[in-house]
């Protein structure tokens, strides 16, 4: 292998999912089971999950897949919706706001796709008060259609009356400010309306999994949303079915995903033993590990981490002129990828708790837990101690989202880390350690009730909290059972 730079974006994957070439995504795409959740005819679906994840990515394969299949598909990104409600401060009002703003932009999408764009069509939008549907049907049905460039699709909306509208990347500039929350709170409120006036327009939207909790906690509105959220998590097994697919594809051979599923761990690292060592031959616990087990020990159950990590081994690789990323490489590495994910964190989480960087370079082991070796496991008693000795320093206090901000309790401190995959919960098995996500029990940590489960940082994290001693890492850190 040469990893240069092409070709480690190649292999990999770009780690965002709207840069990269359509039909290179198409072909390492992996449908988990999220995919059905999303792509049908409930009129409204909300994406919820972490960044990088994979909501764009979703987005973009479910758009262009459903467009080959003649359903008319569009796609809303906030410089289409610059400036809506930006001076409405009344709820009511701005979620008014709102439908107006999202029936015109989907109007002006139709029309203009169509090339029937013309200067009478908002004034006539006007005039049917609402039936956006209903209205551009009318539009279209009534010209002179003869030369439409894609007749397939044209003829099957004109049949079918049936619109995707896919409203993605909105938290872009979001700072959790209390307008920030209303115009979130009143756009869903919006499109559920729309929705419900239209049958036959279908909103999936995607929302970042902070920027709709603060959604959900301040506006009681929401509630009638709830049951179209769809909370985006993977298993580990799928991430690396999803690498392995990414690789077979790189060197142009076909796999059948659902045989992969099926297939142990082992037998799907052997798919990776062109680019990269089956065994870590590194240090402590690890030595003699299968490479799978460290890879998905390191990630954060998110994709991207996956793309972050084997793209900085592959530069390392490639500096040391090795055709293939061996221990040392990812040895590296480690603490410029952990390094990453804690700014990544700092920069996700800050517009719900603005202290967030004391909070999390707090829970850096102490000399004397180092030395125990209990710097980054903790039973819930320990783990409320440690918060509480960086409380001292000073009080820390959510983003001002009723009338004045409040001060967060040490438990709601405890369960906004695990919240934030800083922390995840877990248990010791026979197979390795099973390490559990807010998305798959978001209610594990609410009270702090024993379910049998500690507390630990997440190994990501670990090097940028002590990468003065990279070693004892090795020794002390426990990796995922398969």
């Amino acid at each position: 292998m040469d990893f240069n730079e092409y070709e480690l974006q190649k292999m990999f994957g770009h780690e965002a999912a709207e840069d990269e070439d359509t039909e290179r995504l198409k072909s390492y795409y992996f449908k988990s089971k999220i995919y059905n959740q999303i792509v049908n005819d409930l009129p409204l679906r909300i994406l919820v999950g972490h960044k990088g994840i994979g909501k764009s990515a979703l987005f973009k394969v479910a758009i262009d897949e459903e467009m080959v299949n003649n359903r008319l598909a569009l796609s809303i990104k906030p410089d289409d919706v610059i400036g809506v409600g930006d001076n409405v401060t009344d709820f009511l009002k701005l979620i008014r706001e709102w439908k107006i703003g999202i029936n015109k932009i989907l109007t002006k999408k139709v029309l203009s796709f169509f090339n029937k764009l013309d200067k009478n069509w908002q004034d006539e939008l006007e005039n049917f008060g609402g039936d956006t549907l209903n209205f551009i049907h009318s539009k279209i049905s009534h010209s002179d259609l003869k030369d439409a460039i894609n007749k397939p699709l044209l003829d099957k909306f004109l049949s079918d009356k049936k619109i995707s509208v896919y409203i993605d990347d909105l938290d872009r500039g979001w700072e959790g400010r209390k307008h920030d929350i209303q115009k979130i709170s009143a756009l869903l409120n919006a499109v559920r309306d729309i929705s419900s006036e239209n049958r036959g327009i279908y909103f999936r939207i995607s929302l970042r999994s902070d920027v709709y909790y603060l959604a959900r906690t301040s506006d009681e509105s929401t509630d009638k949303v709830e049951g179209s959220v769809i909370w985006y998590s993977w298993q580990q097994h799928e991430i690396l079915v999803l690498l392995v697919k990414r690789i077979e594809s790189y060197f142009g051979r076909q796999v059948d995903e659902n045989l992969l599923m099926g297939k142990h761990q082992s037998e799907l690292m052997r798919y990776l033993k062109e680019i990269i060592e089956e065994k870590f031959t590194g240090k402590g616990h690890w030595r003699d590990t299968p490479m799978y087990r460290v890879l998905m020990s390191l990630i954060r159950k998110r994709p991207r981490d996956l793309v972050k990590l084997l793209t900085l081994a592959g530069r390392q690789a490639k500096s040391k002129n090795s055709n293939i990323i061996k221990t040392v490489h990812l040895e590296d590495i480690f603490e410029e990828y952990s390094q990453g994910r804690l700014q990544d964190t700092i920069n996700e989480y800050r517009s719900e708790l603005p202290s967030i960087e004391r909070l999390i370079l707090g829970m850096k082991p102490s000399k004397k837990e180092k030395t125990a070796s209990l710097g980054y496991k903790y039973n819930t008693s320990d783990l409320l101690k440690k918060i509480e000795m960086i409380e001292e320093q000073g009080k820390f206090y959510w983003t001002k989202t009723k009338e004045e901000p409040s001060a967060a309790s040490t438990k709601e401190l405890a369960a906004f880390l695990y919240k934030i995959n800083f922390i995840t919960a877990r248990k010791q098995t026979s197979l390795g350690i099973d390490r559990k996500y807010f998305e798959e029990n978001r209610y594990l940590s609410n009270k702090f009730t024993e379910f049998g489960y500690d507390w630990e940082i997440h190994p990501a994290y670990r090097w940028a909290l002590q990468p003065d001693d990279p070693l004892n890492i090795f020794n002390e850190l426990e990796l995922n059972e398969s």
